[in-house]
């Protein structure tokens, strides 16, 4: 059986809007490519560049990057961010737009971000551009 997973609006570059199902989230990390690239693939121990939007399952939106109209670069795959984007981006390819689905033991686990918005537990969804990638 397939996870029950958002729906996305928009297309690679633009600000994404979610449709949510009735259904509970998984309690896997759930990642489902809604556009495939054909950059180089992400590996563990890169610098990569996205656009994302944030939102928790069923709630508010609690970060984008699209509204600030600038990206953001971290390294992936070393736990520099939250386990599900190091799980569920590395691999990815770059040009590609991809959902991911966060049960909250691979984000921000039981103490969540209030001042962010997330309550502990939440599972989080996020639709990440990912724009390019640097060894």
């Amino acid at each position: 059986m397939t996870a029950a997973l958002p729906e996305v609006s928009g297309s690679f570059g633009q600000k994404p809007t979610l449709t949510f199902p009735a259904a509970a989230p998984s309690g896997e990390l759930e990642v489902q490519v809604l556009s495939r690239g054909d950059g180089e693939l992400v590996e563990a121990g890169d610098d990569i560049e996205v656009h994302y939007l944030g939102q928790s399952w069923q709630g508010g939106v609690f970060d984008n990057s699209y509204d600030r109209g600038s990206s953001i670069g971290f390294p992936i795959g070393v736990g520099a961010v939250i386990a599900g984007w190091d799980e569920g981006l590395v691999g990815q390819q770059v040009g590609s737009r991809v959902l991911l689905s966060i049960p909250s033991h691979l984000g921000y686990g039981d103490r969540g971000v209030p001042q962010a918005g997330i309550k502990g537990g939440d599972t989080l969804v996020f639709v990440v551009d990912i724009v390019r990638t640097s060894r």
